[in-house]
């Protein structure tokens, strides 16, 4: 009797769920089209990259693609926005998806994204918990299980084709190669407290998306060392030391919330120690989450931002870091320290790379520009990214306004030259500027000038 009763209640589940009427797939689609899991998603993606540990420049590589793929695997459910194919540097289209199947392709987008994420970093375990339940939610939404099903293989296919595009941008070729310190007058050495090798020497070698080459917005020669106290060179030393003497509460407000180093080293006796945190391109990208929270953008306005801004990011630190290590200009804490006072600090951590032009100055400057693009230019939004890190809150009236705060800070920070904050942030405009004019994500769009 028992076993009956069961098998009528199992009969009666299964006509129940037969007869349960299907959403139509604008109305899940419209559900699955929420930018929130696709900003949360890059939420983990950092906190991933900050648990890893991975250097500015790297973490710049995993976001560009991951949201280039996040990017592609949405195209083709938004008529007003066309691949990048045929665009940006070697990258074609993807394969279109099948004409004769159903897809919701916000949840292709998130799926492609998060697969790009998982396999360029290491902690797999943050995405095991987090995916447990995170595809659960499209089934609340009443998104098909056939549908779910061709989405994630599409969202796999297009992650699969960003990942070979990946593997021949010269990345594994530059790994394990040192930089040598020649001791030169005038050249970068190794700071304190760490004394930390030189960070990805041969970052210039990795391919730009956008860029014809690594120097196609070379900056003018910097003021280099000479013995002459009268020279531009020392004028910009003192400057340093001088400022850094006698900073405000203000400017070391905006020094230190912009301080954006992922590996900062403590030194409390003979206890060395170690915090991580967000890193500059992580900092820009949460800066697009905070105003397309702020303006209620929509999923496509959203992703599109995340991957313009990600390329402007990755060939920003690609330019910048190419002039790093050609010019090798000496950092001003180590010449202050041997010719103007032994006991000198910046305020700021100084970062192991050599000084020019400023990496932070550049990328803030290129993000600014395509985010301008993609909200308007005069969009004032208040950036609480570090909070939770202890580096506070600021607001500003546009995107550049904040990348001309982040160029000073350089300098109140005690890091940088003026010249290298000045040059990186003109560098990363004319980066910025050129991203818009190749990577067109719009079929309507205008094209813009690009900047010689």
């Amino acid at each position: 009797m028992k076993k009956s009763l069961l098998v009528s209640v199992g009969v009666v589940y299964l006509l129940m769920s037969a007869c349960k009427p299907k959403l139509p797939p604008e109305e899940y689609n419209a559900k699955a089209a929420d930018p929130e899991l696709y900003h949360q998603s890059v939420e983990l993606l950092t906190e991933v990259i900050i648990h890893d540990i991975f250097k500015p420049p790297v973490a710049s590589r995993i976001y560009v693609y991951a949201n280039l793929a996040g990017y592609e695997a949405m195209v083709p459910g938004y008529p007003a926005y066309e691949s990048l194919g045929g665009k940006l540097k070697d990258f074609a289209a993807p394969t279109a998806p099948d004409a004769d199947k159903e897809y919701c392709f916000p949840l292709a987008s998130t799926r492609a994204f998060l697969k790009i994420a998982r396999n360029l970093t290491f902690s797999a375990s943050f995405f095991d918990e987090y995916e447990k339940e995170f595809y659960k939610k499209y089934e609340d939404m009443g998104v098909p299980s056939e549908v779910i099903e061709n989405s994630l293989a599409y969202g796999d296919s297009v992650a699969a084709h960003v990942m070979r595009y990946s593997s021949k941008d010269h990345y594994k070729q530059t790994r394990g190669i040192r930089f040598t310190v020649t001791n030169e007058p005038g050249t970068w050495v190794p700071t304190p407290p760490a004394y930390a090798d030189a960070c990805e020497p041969e970052w210039h070698k990795i391919r730009t998306i956008t860029l014809d080459s690594a120097t196609q917005f070379m900056p003018p020669r910097p003021p280099m060392w000479t013995k002459d106290k009268n020279s531009e060179f020392w004028r910009e030393t003192r400057e340093v030391y001088e400022v850094g003497k006698n900073l405000t509460d203000e400017q070391k407000r905006i020094a230190w919330f912009w301080d954006d180093n992922p590996f900062v080293m403590n030194v409390v006796g003979h206890v060395m120690f170690a915090n991580k945190k967000m890193t500059p391109g992580g900092h820009w990208l949460a800066i697009h989450e905070t105003v397309s929270r702020k303006t209620k953008a929509s999923f496509d306005k959203s992703v599109e931002g995340y991957a313009l801004a990600s390329i402007a990011l990755i060939d920003g630190f690609i330019g910048c870091w190419e002039e790093k290590y050609r010019t090798r200009k000496v950092r001003p804490e180590t010449v202050i320290n041997t010719d103007i006072d032994p006991k000198w600090q910046p305020f700021l951590q100084t970062p192991p790379f050599p000084e020019y032009t400023s990496g932070h100055s550049t990328i803030s400057a290129a993000a600014a520009e395509v985010l301008s693009f993609v909200h308007g230019d005069s969009i004032a939004f208040t950036d609480s990214t570090e909070f939770k890190h202890g580096h506070g809150v600021l607001s500003f009236k546009s995107f550049r306004d904040a990348a001309m705060s982040v160029n000073i800070s350089r300098l109140y920070g005690g890091i940088h030259y003026r010249s290298g904050c000045d040059e990186g942030n003109r560098c990363g405009v004319k980066i910025g500027k050129h991203v818009l004019a190749v990577a067109r994500t719009r079929k309507e769009q205008k094209v813009i000038s690009q900047v010689q």
